[in-house]
C-alpha cells in the first residue's frame, strides 16, 4: 500500500511538474506592485463592499492600459493590492489607478450655474449634469489618421436618448454660441467641450448614443482618459500606502542565483548523506529528489505565488528535509546496535516507529511557526510562509513514504542482508563513537552553560541599544532606490553625491558588485531624478534596479505585526509544549527560542545589516528551527525517563542530550550546506537572510542542548522543591 501510494503521489507530481508553471512574483519577474489604501468620502464608506466595487473598477482601467497578466485582490477589509507585470514607470499607472474620475456631461447656459473654463481656457456656465460615468458604455482612443484631430476618445452610452435629448437642446443654439456646446468634465475639471456640429437641428439631437472627446491629447493622454472613462468612477477615494518596482534583471539573477545555489546545495547535502548513511543514505537522496518534485508541483497546483523570500524557503526546506530522514537512520542505528542478530531491515523498521513521535512533533512547531508567518504578515513574506509550510509537508511525505518504501524494500535483499555494512546502519558513526568513548556529564555544569548564554543574550541586547536596528524601509516608512553603476562607487562617494544632490541625512549604502542603495523619506519622482543625475557623474551609465515606497502609516502596521509574529509564535510554542511534554519543558524550549532570536537580532545589530520582512522571514524560520532540536531532545527525555522513573532527570536529561548529538550534528551540517551556497551565490537580496539562518542553527544548535534543557531541569528542581516544602507543611498541620 505505501508503494503504491508513494507511485501516485510521485506521478502526480510529475505530471503536474510538466504541465503547469508556478506563478511567479514580481520581484523574480519584474514589474511594480501597488498598495492601495480606500477611505470613507463625503458620499460614501470605504467598507468592504466598496472596496470590491472598487478593485472591479481598477480592472477596467488597468485592461484599458493594456498591461497583461495583471493582478488585483483585496487584502482585508479596505486595502488593494494591484500587480502590473512589466511596468516600470509606475508614474503613468498610478495617474489613471489613484483618480476618482468622477466623470459627467453638461449642458452650457448663458446665465446660472458653475463658472468654468473650457480645455482652452475660456469661462463656461455649466449646469446640472445631464449625463454620468455610469450612462457610459464602453470608451475607446483612436487617432485620426488624417491628423486633423489627433487623438481622441470615443464614447459609448447605453441610453441613447439621454445623449440625444441633450445634443438636441443644444442644437436650439446659433452656430458659434458657447451655448451650444457641451461641456465633458472630469472630476469637476472641463477637459472637453465640442459644439454640436451645425448639421444637427434643433429639437433633433445626434442620434447613436456616442461621441468623440477631443481636446489636443497625446497617445497616453488619450488612451489614460479612455481608461478613466471605461473603468468608471471609484466609489471611494484610494491612497497609495505602498509601491514597490523591481527591474526584469533583478528578477532574473535572483532566480538564477537561487537555482545555481539551490544546485550545489542539494548535491553537497546529498553528497554528505551517502557519505554518512551509505545505501540508506543514497536512497534519502533520492527521496529528497522526490520532495523537490513533490512541494514544486504542489505549489504549481496551488497556483501559489513564488516570491523571491518564497525561493529562499523553498530552498531551506530542502535542507530541512534532511532532518526526518537522519532522525530515522539514528534510531535505526541504536536498535541495531541493541540487537544485531535482528537485522537491518527490523532496526529500520523500528526507526522509523521510534522517531515518528519527533517528526510530528517538530513538524507541528514548524507549521506553527509558518501559519503565523501567514496569517500575520503581509507581502513577499506570506509567500514565504506558504512555501515553507508546503516544503514542510512535502518532506513529510518524502521521508515518511517513499524514502521508507525504499529503504525497507532495499533492506530486505538477501544480497543486503548478507552485508549489513552496506547499508550504513550497522555501525554506530563517527559522532556517537566518540561520544561513547568520553561519556561526558553536560547536565552537570548546566548553571555554567546557562551564564555563558546569559552573556551571549546581554551582548546582543547591548548591540541593540547603542547600535540600534537598520530598520528597512518597510517598517520605517519611506522610500528604497537601488541602482547598479557601470562603474565602481564607493560608499563615501556615494554618499557625498545624494547629500550634494540636497539629501543630506539619507542612508546611502554601496556593495561591491557595483550596487548603490539609497534610502530616505518622502521622496518625489523628480528629486529621484536629481540623485540619479548625481550617482551617474560617479558612477557612469545608472540603472534602477528596485523601488519600494511605503507610507508611514503602513511602516507602523508592519512594525505591530511583526512584534505580534514574533509573540504569538513564542506563545503559542509553548502552548503546544506544554501539552505535548510538560510546562517545563515548554518554557525551556521557549526561553531557547527567545535567546536564539535575540541573539541573531543582536548580530544584526552590530553589523548593521537590514532588518526588513525577509530578516522576519528568517527570524520566524530560527524559531521553528530551534524548537525543533529542542523537540528531539525533550523526546528522547520523555522516553528515558518513562522507561526508568527512579533515575534521576538530570541523568536522563543528560543521556538524551548524548544520544541526540548525531542527528543534531548531520541535521544541521545537511541545512548549512543549502545555506553556505544561499550566502555566497544567492545575490544580495539572499546573502542577509542565508546568514541570518546560518547564525539561527550555529546559536540553535547550542540552545538546544546548552540552555533550553538545563533551563527545563532548573525550572523541575524549583517545581519539585515547591512541591515538597507544601508536602511537609501539609504533614506538619
Amino acid at each position: 500500500m505505501r508503494a503504491l501510494l508513494a507511485f501516485a503521489v510521485i506521478a502526480a507530481s510529475l505530471f503536474i511538474t510538466l504541465t503547469t508553471s508556478p506563478r511567479l512574483g514580481l520581484d523574480l519577474r519584474g514589474g511594480t506592485q501597488i498598495v492601495l489604501q480606500t477611505h470613507d468620502s463625503p458620499y460614501a464608506k470605504a467598507d468592504r463592499g466598496a472596496t470590491d466595487r472598487t478593485v472591479e473598477v481598477l480592472r477596467k482601467r488597468i485592461d484599458a492600459l493594456g498591461v497583461s497578466e495583471t493582478g488585483l485582490t483585496r487584502s482585508g477589509d479596505n486595502r488593494v493590492i494591484v500587480e502590473l507585470p512589466g511596468v516600470q514607470d509606475s508614474g503613468e499607472a498610478l495617474g489613471v489607478i489613484r483618480r476618482t474620475a468622477q466623470l459627467s456631461f453638461h449642458s452650457v447656459a448663458d446665465t446660472g450655474g458653475r463658472a468654468m473654463l473650457d480645455e482652452k481656457g475660456r469661462p463656461l456656465n455649466v449646469g446640472p449634469a445631464a449625463l454620468s460615468g455610469k450612462d457610459v458604455g464602453k470608451a475607446q482612443a483612436g487617432f485620426d489618421p488624417q491628423n486633423l484631430r489627433g487623438w481622441f476618445v470615443t464614447v459609448g452610452f447605453r441610453h441613447d436618448a439621454a445623449w440625444q435629448r441633450l445634443t438636441a437642446k443644444a442644437a436650439c443654439a446659433a452656430p458659434g454660441d458657447p451655448v451650444r456646446r457641451i461641456a465633458i468634465l472630469l472630476d469637476d475639471k472641463v477637459i472637453s467641450s465640442p459644439q454640436v456640429d451645425p448639421s444637427v437641428q434643433c429639437g433633433t439631437g445626434i442620434p447613436g448614443g456616442s461621441t468623440q472627446i477631443t481636446g489636443e491629447f497625446g497617445e497616453k493622454e488619450a488612451k489614460n482618459l479612455a481608461a478613466l472613462v471605461q473603468g468608471g468612477a471609484l466609489p471611494v477615494p484610494v491612497d497609495v500606502v505602498e509601491q514597490r518596482t523591481v527591474g526584469p534583471t533583478l528578477g532574473a539573477e535572483a532566480i538564477d542565483a537561487s537555482a545555481r545555489a539551490a544546485v550545489i546545495g542539494v548535491v553537497l547535502t546529498a553528497l554528505f548523506v551517502i557519505w554518512v548513511y551509505r545505501l540508506v543514505g543514497v536512497i534519502a537522496a533520492v527521496g529528497l529528489a522526490a520532495y523537490a518534485l513533490i512541494s514544486y508541483a504542489a505549489l504549481a497546483a496551488m497556483g501559489a505565488t513564488l516570491t523571491l523570500p518564497g525561493l529562499a524557503g523553498f530552498v531551506l526546506a530542502i535542507g530541512m528535509a534532511v532532518d526526518a530522514n537522519v532522525l530515522v537512520f539514528e534510531r535505526a542505528r541504536e536498535e541495531q546496535a541493541a540487537m544485531p542478530r535482528r537485522g537491518v531491515r527490523v532496526a529500520l523498521v523500528r526507526g522509523f516507529h521510534n522517531a515518528w513521535s519527533a517528526i510530528a512533533d517538530s513538524n507541528m512547531t514548524t507549521l506553527l511557526a509558518a501559519g503565523l508567518l501567514f496569517f500575520l504578515s503581509s507581502g513577499p513574506v506570506r509567500g514565504f510562509g506558504i512555501t515553507l509550510s508546503i516544503g514542510v509537508l512535502a518532506s513529510f511525505v518524502s521521508a515518511l513514504l517513499v524514502t521508507r518504501v525504499l529503504a525497507e524494500w532495499a533492506t530486505g535483499r538477501r544480497a543486503v542482508m548478507a552485508r549489513p555494512s552496506l547499508t550504513g546502519l550497522a555501525g554506530a558513526g563517527r559522532v556517537r563513537r566518540w561520544i561513547e568513548r568520553r561519556d561526558p556529564d553536560l547536565m552537570r555544569r548546566r548553571r555554567l552553560w546557562l551564564s555563558v548564554s546569559g552573556v551571549a543574550v546581554a551582548l546582543a541586547v547591548t548591540g541593540i541599544v547603542v547600535r540600534g536596528l537598520n530598520l528597512g524601509v518597510e517598517f520605517t516608512g519611506g522610500r528604497l532606490v537601488e541602482y547598479s553603476t557601470s562603474r565602481s562607487v564607493d560608499a563615501d562617494t556615494a554618499r557625498r553625491a545624494v547629500s550634494g544632490a540636497g539629501f543630506p541625512h539619507a542612508v546611502v549604502q554601496a556593495s561591491g558588485r557595483d550596487d548603490v542603495s539609497v534610502r530616505t523619506g518622502n521622496l518625489t519622482d523628480d528629486q529621484e531624478h536629481r540623485i540619479r543625475e548625481a550617482l551617474q557623474r560617479h558612477g557612469g551609465v545608472v540603472t534602477k534596479q528596485r523601488d519600494e515606497r511605503v507610507g508611514p502609516s503602513l511602516g507602523n502596521e508592519l512594525r505591530e505585526k511583526a512584534v505580534i509574529a514574533l509573540g504569538a509564535a513564542l506563545g503559542g510554542q509553548l502552548v503546544y509544549l506544554a501539552v505535548r511534554f510538560r510546562w517545563t519543558f515548554g518554557a525551556g524550549a521557549v526561553l531557547a527560542m527567545l535567546h536564539d532570536v535575540v541573539i541573531v537580532t543582536g548580530l544584526f545589530a552590530w553589523s548593521g545589516r537590514p532588518v526588513d520582512g525577509v530578516f522576519l522571514a528568517a527570524l520566524l524560520t530560527i524559531i521553528g528551527y530551534s524548537v525543533n532540536d529542542s523537540v528531539v531532545v525533550f523526546d528522547r527525555i520523555r522516553e528515558l525517563w518513562r522507561a526508568d522513573p527512579k533515575e534521576p532527570l538530570a541523568r536522563s536529561a543528560n543521556r538524551a542530550a548524548l544520544q541526540t548529538v548525531p542527528r543534531t550534528v548531520n541535521t544541521g551540517m545537511g541545512a548549512l550546506f543549502i545555506l553556505a551556497a544561499l550566502a555566497l551565490l544567492g545575490g544580495d537580496s539572499l546573502t542577509d537572510f542565508a546568514v541570518a539562518l546560518l547564525a539561527g542553527i550555529l546559536v540553535g544548535t547550542w540552545s538546544s542542548v546548552f540552555t533550553a534543557t538545563p533551563t527545563a531541569l532548573v525550572l523541575e528542581g524549583r517545581t519539585s522543591a515547591i512541591a515538597a516544602r507544601r508536602q511537609a507543611h501539609a504533614v506538619r498541620r
